[in-house]
């Protein structure tokens, strides 16, 4: 008699340490399987026989089959029980290996076309505002719109503080942070275009502050320094991150243990708001693609007439 444990389960070859573990579960059943065929049942039909002559010569006949009736029935539940114990190990480690083997991102050819046909966790991904739109970010009602200085209020920075503001661009909300942290703080201005940090550091210059410093990140890596950061503000900036899990990630390595992470988006969940749908994120989403890293949502703030800011903590260090 034969008990097969991962039949179902591929025999799939994966080079790499990686895959050693991947496959480590199946051939755990492959060894349970074996123990199975070649130890104990030939171990319960000996048993079962050497229990049976055992029983002295004055024994009937019906005890004798009584004691190699319990005998086998012990073994084989002891068998099947180890036979499911290795299937059930099999077949989870097989879909954790399958889980992990699914793409992070998704390209489609149909798609939105204000986005770049890329898709991670359902969303797709928006284009990025190039720094010939500057100006836009500088509109005199954005102070109506968008209410800057109660965002950054909101914040709760403190003197000496050092914070980042990624997707800078022409520094709007880098020389608002600027004074909130003081001469004592920091502002890391960061953004993926020179141009902008030219124009930043332009803007900076005519109004008189100098404790910022410029970052030039890159599509995946901010370019932040390990373990430093209080507060990263992302502001109208997350949905177009090509990468965003890496930046995430990334993010996640430049705060110290209970720094803040800030998404500022526009309320996808609000109709009225007039901003194009893949430039909006709900709350629900931007929680969903957060909830892969060490982040702890703290509070949602609904205080600002277009855009929702989404706070989460640092809750431990990465290894």
């Amino acid at each position: 008699m034969l008990i097969s444990i991962d039949s179902a389960v591929p025999n799939r070859e994966i080079r790499g340490i990686r895959g050693i573990r991947e496959t480590r579960g199946p051939r755990l059943g492959r060894a349970l399987s074996l123990l199975a065929n070649m130890v104990i049942f030939p171990i319960c039909s000996s048993s079962a026989w050497s229990a049976y002559f055992a029983v002295p010569a004055v024994a009937n006949r019906a005890s004798r089959s009584s004691v190699s009736h319990t005998t086998i029935v012990l073994w084989l539940a002891s068998a099947m029980f180890i036979s499911k114990a290795g299937d059930v190990f099999s077949a989870e480690s097989a879909a954790r290996s399958t889980e992990r083997e699914k793409p992070r991102y998704e390209t489609r050819e149909q798609h939105d076309r204000d986005g770049i046909g890329k898709f991670y966790m359902g969303r797709e991904i928006s284009h990025v505002m190039g720094h010939l739109g500057a100006d836009w970010l500088e509109r005199p009602e954005r102070e109506e719109e968008e209410q800057p200085n109660l965002l950054v209020k909101l914040l709760k920075l403190k003197p000496g503080d050092a914070a980042a503001d990624i997707g800078a661009g022409t520094g709007y909300f880098t020389r608002r942070m600027a004074k909130e942290v003081g001469a004592a703080g920091t502002i890391y201005a960061v953004d993926i275009q020179e141009e902008m940090l030219d124009l930043l550091a332009k803007k900076m210059a005519e109004l008189e502050i100098t404790n910022f410093k410029l970052v030039l990140g890159t599509e995946n890596d901010p370019k932040l320094p390990p373990d430093t950061l209080d507060l990263v503000l992302l502001v109208d900036v997350y949905h177009e991150f090509e990468f965003p899990f890496e930046m995430l990630d990334a993010i996640c390595r430049s705060l110290k243990t209970g720094g803040r992470v800030a998404f500022v988006e526009y309320r996808l969940e609000d109709p009225s708001v007039p901003i194009k749908r893949l430039h909006k994120m709900s709350e629900a989403q931007v929680k969903k693609e957060a909830a892969s890293l060490p982040l702890e949502w703290i509070e949602t703030i609904r205080d600002l007439p277009r855009q929702h800011v989404i706070v989460f903590r640092k809750t431990k260090d990465e290894n």
